[in-house]
């Protein structure tokens, strides 16, 4: 399953190219990729036809586009896309040959490159698009990432001076709200490590009161999100901490050490593209990342540890496996 990573790489290949975009034409072409929209598929073309995208966000795994539809709706909307196993959101040309899977097609005007298609391609159909209404976060903070290379916190001062501006001619007072808003459905999922809002010690705190392995905490979207089962297993090696560490067991420096390898991970499966085994992840170009060749630990069993030689074991855990080094990541005691 896509994980913040490869979430994020392909929110930055479509910002450029949907933020102003107005949506020209949808076409449903599998119904059941709209399973969680609620409503008919003709409520989700008819509400996209004509509408404003305004950007591309995420948050963790979540990917969504704040819109303004063309006919005034009580709550701001926005796109929700969710990518499941297989999702891909591929950019093409209004003449290019249909993608086989292709279960959704929106026609977009694009201020960047003009006509140009945006098509949902899933092979197992576990991914999803949705109109959702939209919430204010609960912190008041942006709600996730937007804009080319802007974190958070950059986002929030852009919409704070927008704001600021357009309070002083007496119009709109907040045109960027859609910034600190998200959608219901995403609403749930906690903040991840990568976003400028992150508070590590509330997280740190709320980790250390669990009754549970911290590799099962550090999969919970709901104490943080983004970290799937790969990020998880690289950031648990980087930290020399065993899967099956008690959660309550953990000091809060080694707490803060483990969510700081995270981060490294994180940025650097980013830097490289994410993480693709298949043809099943890829940008919206079409193209693979990389970080496969620089996994330490997820599917290395059998090959050393490249820190102590120790050969990399892989054992079953829930309905997927962790793999670790037996000697470099015991469990221990405070």
């Amino acid at each position: 399953m896509p994980e913040l990573p490869e979430v994020e790489v392909v929110r930055a290949g479509l910002h450029p190219v949907v933020a102003g975009a107005v949506v020209t034409a949808v076409e449903v072409l599998d119904h059941r990729s709209l399973k969680r929209h609620r409503g008919p598929s003709d409520d989700f073309v008819d509400r996209l036809v004509g509408g404003t995208i305004d950007s591309a966000v995420r948050r963790g795994k979540f990917l969504w586009f704040p819109f303004e539809p063309a006919e005034a709706h009580e709550q701001p909307l926005a796109l929700v896309a969710h990518l499941g196993m297989s999702g891909q959101v591929l950019l093409r040309g209004r003449d290019a040959e249909p993608d086989r899977l292709m279960r959704i097609r929106l026609d977009v005007d694009s201020p960047s490159l003009g006509p140009v298609r945006l098509a949902f391609v899933d092979q197992r159909i576990f991914g999803s698009m949705a109109l959702d209404e939209t919430v204010p976060t609960l912190d008041g903070r942006a709600a996730g990432f937007a804009g080319p290379r802007l974190l958070g916190s950059e986002v929030e001062a852009e919409a704070d001076a927008v704001a600021g501006s357009a309070g002083e001619t007496g119009t709109n007072p907040d045109p960027a709200a859609w910034v600190r808003r998200v959608p219901q459905q995403v609403s749930h999922i906690a903040r991840d490590p990568l976003d400028p809002a992150f508070d590590e010690p509330r997280v740190i705190t709320r980790l250390l009161a669990r009754r549970t392995g911290v590799k099962r905490a550090l999969l919970d979207q709901g104490l943080l999100s983004g970290v799937g089962n790969i990020y998880a297993d690289e950031s648990l090696w980087a930290a020399r901490v065993h899967p099956e560490q008690p959660t309550e067991s953990l000091s809060r420096a080694r707490a803060r050490v483990l969510l700081a390898e995270v981060r490294v991970v994180l940025l650097k499966a980013l830097g490289e593209g994410g993480t693709s085994f298949d043809a099943q992840y890829v940008n919206v170009n079409g193209q693979s990342g990389y970080f496969s060749h620089s996994l330490a630990a997820y599917g290395q069993q059998g090959r050393p540890c490249p820190r102590c030689g120790t050969p990399i074991v892989r054992e079953a855990f829930m309905n997927r496996s962790s793999h670790f080094c037996p000697r470099c990541q015991r469990v221990r005691t405070r």
